[in-house]
């Protein structure tokens, strides 16, 4: 299909997505899910995800690689994600505010979906379920555009979505995906005006920035995470290592992973040559990659590393890679993070309650860590089941979108012959 005839048939059936009861949703779910691990399913997802691999080796980092890279676990684990989101409550129909106006009036702000939803993506094929999971749960149709390097997995997975919503009567384009790769397509989503609803483009920081200032449908900016772990002068030191490395290192293609590490002057001298060692000989002699650390001349004056460049602290590097910096005070922290942020993602690791306020208090991201790894930046991990991508901007959304955020709302108005 045609991205205009794919842009046609999702509008085409969102009035049915709409006006169905979250009983049929959620069931159509439980369904998309059980056909995700069905084996010929199973079976075919695998050989497409393998495909895409091996076209894939050679072009992108080995990290790219890993996000790509689905097995029978990972494909599992986006079933689970699409049962847990088919358990949460029904976002659809529920009143958010009862008015009753001395005229009689009952006026109720009533939660709708949004109708269709546009999702442009790289190459993490489990986005296409939890996307699709996240629509479906929230009354609405999806149009999908993945990387091409993950399209071969991607749209293997849609076949076996909307096997699921056909057993349960739903029409499969309520679950649409671009077939063409190229800019173009993600050019017709952007200006697809009376056809999308809401576009969320989930990327790279070229990709948010094409889709900010191109499109002309609503757009809601997200992902990139230039993410900040400040280490105060009293944090504790021994769990301030484990959290860094986690956040840093757990999987560092994603958004929520630490890209810049500040250390207050006064423990630098204790906690650098710490860092330094976890980081490096440790992970290598557990047989893991190690971290560069990219330092600024005061760390470096510590600790042996890269030189940090002109870019380093602001660059996402989605690698083993870490910008270091030393700084006197939780306020020349805060000052960094507000130059240098992307609005995602920061951590404070301290035993003064008076820093943490200050800084929870001070750093205007979307989500705001005291004593705790970046990594939890998650709709899973927020409660929300999984999430369609994370909002960077103030306006509908922020931090984690979950159901609640793919609903706008309207105003139904209860009368007995009332007049103006």
């Amino acid at each position: 299909m045609t991205t205009q005839e794919i842009l046609e048939a999702a509008r085409g059936a969102k009035a049915a997505l709409a006006l169905a009861d979250g009983t049929s949703r959620a069931q159509a779910l439980c369904s998309m899910a059980a056909q995700l691990c069905s084996p010929a399913n199973m079976t075919a997802i695998l050989a497409a995800n393998a495909d895409d691999m091996a076209a894939a080796k050679g072009h992108i980092s080995e990290v790219m690689l890993d996000r790509l890279a689905l097995t029978e676990e990972r494909i599992r684990a986006m079933a689970k994600g699409i049962e847990e989101v088919a358990a949460l409550p029904d976002p659809v129909g529920r009143v958010l505010k009862r008015v009753e106006r001395p005229n009689g009036l009952v006026i109720e702000k009533t939660a709708v979906p949004m109708g269709v939803i546009a999702i442009i993506y790289e190459s993490r094929p489990n986005v296409t379920s939890d996307a699709a999971a996240l629509a479906i749960k929230s009354g609405n149709a999806c149009i999908l555009r993945c990387g091409k390097e993950a399209w071969r997995s991607a749209n293997a997975i849609v076949q076996a979505l909307r096997q699921g919503l056909r057993e349960n009567g739903l029409p499969e384009n309520a679950v649409c995906l671009i077939e063409d790769t190229t800019h173009a397509s993600a050019n017709a989503l952007m200006t697809a005006v009376g056809y999308v609803d809401l576009l969320i483009p989930r990327g790279g920081a070229g990709l948010i920035r094409a889709c900010v200032e191109n499109a002309k449908v609503p757009c809601i900016q997200t992902g990139t995470g230039i993410c900040h772990i400040f280490v105060d002068d009293t944090a504790d030191q021994a769990k301030a290592l484990d959290i860094i490395e986690n956040a840093k290192a757990s999987r560092p293609s994603v958004c929520n992973a630490e890209e810049v590490c500040l250390v207050h002057s006064a423990i630098a001298q204790e906690f650098l040559p710490k860092l330094a060692q976890r980081l490096g000989p440790d992970r290598v002699a557990a047989g893991k990659l190690p971290v560069e650390l990219r330092l600024d001349a005061r760390a470096a004056a510590i600790i042996p590393g890269t030189p940090a460049g002109p870019a380093d602290f602001d660059t996402e590097f989605l690698d083993y890679i870490l910008a270091v910096k030393v700084v006197d005070s939780v306020d020349e922290a805060i000052a960094h993070i507000a130059q240098h942020s992307t609005g995602h993602s920061e951590a404070i690791l301290t035993q003064t309650q008076a820093d943490a306020d200050r800084f929870t208090a001070a750093v205007d991201s979307a989500a705001v860590y005291v004593n705790c790894s970046t990594r939890f930046t998650d709709g899973g991990e927020f409660g929300l089941g999984c999430e369609m991508g994370i909002s960077t901007q103030k306006l509908h959304a922020r931090g984690p979108m979950g159901l609640e955020e793919l609903c706008s709302y309207k105003y139904v108005i209860h009368g007995d012959g009332q007049i103006r």
